[in-house]
């Protein structure tokens, strides 16, 4: 069985949408995170993440944190939904450095786009303006992040992207890739999954 714990509004939602692309049978605990952008919320005693952070993946009792590490885990785990690439394949090694690179140098560089920070220090606009660079130019050779394909690369990207679009720059290639990623039933499916449905009390 698995088991998402699952924060609404947060990143975690895009391992919701991840799931409904992999068409993976899972049950979605809801739970609260402290929020640093508003100061609201608190670390959940029902989250199994050490830092009671989100997304947080239990699988018959093993557990799987960080994004990139369950978009990994996933895509090994169902291999025939061919939204990564599996061991000894040609494009293994793309598709784990995309994932690391996304956690490792994409949102970072968003973050301090967001904070203001690329204004005043040039090293982080130097590290921004690297992420579009690499983005782009992928999309040059798309319709996919990694080419010809749809894969968990542009769940990761691309929901990050669709949260954030007012932070990129702007570009043709990206609006087209974005709105097709936003028309995706997967994707669809995932919205509606990502707030808590309210308590039974209110539904009667």
């Amino acid at each position: 069985m698995l088991t998402l714990f699952h924060a609404p509004e947060s990143r975690s939602g895009r391992i919701v949408w991840l799931l409904e692309e992999l068409g993976a049978s899972h049950e979605i605990e809801y739970v609260d995170i402290f929020r640093a952008l508003s100061g609201t919320g608190k670390a959940d005693p029902a989250n199994p993440h050490p830092d009671g952070k989100v997304p947080a993946l239990l699988h018959d009792g093993a557990l799987v944190t960080e994004s990139a590490a369950i978009a990994l885990y996933l895509t090994d785990l169902f291999p025939k939904a061919n939204l990564g690439a599996p061991v000894g394949s040609p494009e293994r090694a793309a598709y784990l450095s995309w994932l690391a690179w996304t956690a490792g140098e994409m949102e970072p560089a968003y973050w301090s786009r967001i904070r203001g920070e690329t204004e005043a220090d040039p090293l982080a606009r130097k590290r921004y303006d690297a992420v579009n660079v690499r983005v782009l130019g992928a999309l040059e050779h798309g319709p996919w992040l990694m080419g010809h394909r749809f894969t968990a690369v542009d769940v990761m990207v691309g929901s990050a992207m669709l949260w954030g679009r007012e932070f990129a720059p702007q570009s043709a290639a990206m609006d087209v890739w974005l709105a097709r990623l936003s028309d995706r039933p997967g994707n669809l499916l995932a919205a509606a999954k990502d707030a808590a449905p309210p308590p039974l009390a209110e539904v009667a």
